[in-house]
């Protein structure tokens, strides 16, 4: 299973939405045997908090990620399109 990843998982104000996104995203790896660590912020708290993280997952748009990959995506609100971003993410985590 090797070392935890982190994701930092961002939205415009970092309590109800990231929550549910974090939550989901947590489900969904650990299905898969990925161990991972999220951490919930808001978008515009991003520049400072992304260092040590591994990618980003936002509902909104953000900057200042540096060499850090963002996925934007509602599919974990949605529950359209969940699956292949899920697959998104265990491709950066895995590459």
């Amino acid at each position: 299973m090797g070392d935890k990843k982190k994701i930092l998982v961002a939205c415009g104000t970092a309590i109800a939405t990231s929550t549910v996104v974090a939550r989901k995203i947590e489900e969904e790896l650990g299905k898969r045997g990925i161990a991972i660590e999220t951490t919930q912020c808001k978008a515009a708290e991003v520049p400072a908090r992304v260092h040590g993280h591994d990618l980003v997952v936002t509902t909104t748009f953000v900057s200042g990620t540096g060499e850090v990959p963002v996925i934007h995506s509602v599919s974990f609100l949605t529950g359209v399109g969940l699956e292949r971003d899920i697959e998104k993410i265990v491709e950066y985590l895995n590459g």
